[in-house]
């Protein structure tokens, strides 16, 4: 009986399938942080109007990268790979599964962006993408993974033709995790009022010594 080989050549068949169709439609994954005039954060997977794009920031989830900085400095084969099927994980700190999911992935090799989750922006942006708060998450081209499975994930590293042992250069350096939500950037401290100077700016703004007979220089003691 081959039945289980049988079964399992029928499941892979069908994670490429998946991943063909999910790789010849991926796009970024864009989710915008908008800042409304009353102060209230929202997100959304629209571009906000003109009069909000200001106070927006950006996130991209899906694809680790794109254009000609895909699988920059990769092996020809492994770049058309990433570039068709890219992988971007997404953790939050002190999860096993997390850290397994990792493991998976460097130890084949695959070249992956890290998105965290540590804020509750971040939980919001990653249910507008997943649908849910449950980690890990992961995405292969358009295929999204959903908790982690050694089998699973396998399968549909295999399907995506990502080699089983790492093919990656001595020279390459994985990019460090980045939150999945831009930390708002602090607003600067507005000026002092000219009336609330401190003495010292005062003093500063007493007119000098005016030069004298008797000291001809204008110099302070």
């Amino acid at each position: 009986m081959h039945l289980p080989t049988l079964s399992k050549i029928t499941l892979t068949a069908a994670c490429l399938a998946l991943l063909t169709i999910a790789g010849q439609g991926a796009s970024a994954q864009t989710v915008y942080r908008i800042v409304g005039p009353d102060g209230k954060v929202s997100f959304s997977d629209q571009p906000p109007p003109p009069a909000a794009a200001g106070k927006a920031s950006v996130s991209t989830g899906g694809r680790a990268a794109s254009g000609a900085s895909a699988g920059a400095g990769l092996p020809y084969e492994l770049q058309q790979i990433v570039r068709r099927f890219p992988v971007t994980l997404y953790t939050a700190p002190d999860c096993n599964p997390c850290a397994a999911a990792r493991n998976l992935l460097v130890s084949r090799g695959v070249p992956f962006s890290e998105r965290t989750i540590t804020t509750n922006e971040d939980i919001d942006a990653l249910k507008r993408i997943s649908g849910e708060s449950n980690l890990p998450f992961g995405t292969i081209g358009g295929q999204q993974l959903k908790g982690f499975s050694d089998v699973e994930w396998t399968q549909y590293l295999d399907a995506a033709a990502y080699p089983k042992t790492s093919q990656l250069p001595p020279t390459y350096r994985a990019p460090a995790a980045t939150p999945l939500v831009a930390a708002k950037p602090l607003d600067a401290p507005a000026a002092a009022p000219s009336g609330n100077a401190s003495p010292a700016a005062q003093a500063d703004q007493q007119p000098r010594n005016a030069p004298s007979n008797t000291n001809p220089a204008g110099i302070q003691f």
